[in-house]
Order: C-alpha cells, then sequence, then structure tokens
C-alpha cells in the first residue's frame, strides 16, 4: 500500500452504508472499521478514497451476507482536492471488495469509474479497472 498524492477530505465514517461496485457477490455493505487510519483515542476514524476497510456484507447472495471482508473505497460523494488544484467529487460513495488484504479484489468487472488515488494505491484493482478517473 502506497502512500495517497491527493489532499483526501474524509467522507465515510465507521458504520457508513456503502453500495459495491463489482460483481463479488455482495450489494451492498456497512462499514465496521477502518485500517492503517489514525486518530485521537476514544474517536471514531473517517475514511476516504483508498483506504482499506473493514466491512460486512448486508446485501447480496446468500454466501456473501452476514460476512466481514475487506474492501478499498473506491468513490466517494464528498469532495477532496488534488495536488494540481482540481476538486474531484463522485455521484455515489463505493466499494471494491476484496479475497485479502493485500489487495486483489474478488470481482473481475467493476461498474461506473474508479479514483485514481485507489488506483494508485492497490495495483490489484488498477488492472480491473476500465474507467479511471
Amino acid at each position: 500500500m502506497q502512500a495517497v498524492k491527493a489532499r483526501v477530505t474524509k467522507g465515510l465514517s465507521h458504520g457508513s452504508i456503502v453500495e459495491t461496485c463489482d460483481n463479488s457477490g455482495a450489494k451492498v455493505v456497512r462499514i465496521i472499521s477502518s485500517k492503517g487510519g489514525k486518530t485521537v483515542k476514544g474517536r471514531k476514524p473517517g475514511m476516504g478514497v483508498g483506504q482499506l476497510v473493514l466491512a460486512s456484507v448486508r446485501k447480496g447472495s446468500p454466501e456473501m451476507r452476514k460476512q466481514v471482508v475487506f474492501a478499498v473505497i473506491v468513490r466517494q460523494r464528498k469532495e477532496y482536492k488534488r495536488k494540481n488544484g482540481e476538486r474531484i467529487k463522485f455521484e455515489d460513495n463505493a466499494v471494491v471488495v476484496l479475497k485479502d488484504d493485500k489487495g486483489n479484489p474478488k470481482g473481475t468487472i467493476f461498474k461506473g469509474a474508479i479514483a485514481k488515488e485507489a488506483c494508485e494505491r492497490w495495483p490489484g484493482v488498477a488492472k480491473v479497472a476500465n474507467i479511471i478517473v
């Protein structure tokens, strides 16, 4: 996992319900916790594009439901700023479900655009993505 080059505003929080944009079998997940986020003791961490999270599957195929999976946030509604000065925001919040915490995606097709920051940090996600913004 590499550092993100943009100044990503934390647009999601602990307990957020987010849609998935892949064909892994999960449709809707709930974010349980953040991996590698730093914050003050007792505060629930915020999460942004490109961050690894732990999520539980709320809706989806019967095999996937009620499982705890790793996921990467690839889109967020809250706008964030890139180094070149442009501000980016998407229509929805979306995650990609991973096989393991190494960054290999479980699905083989991604629907919609994927943020450039998530692709820079996770090369496995970048291989499968067809639209990178």
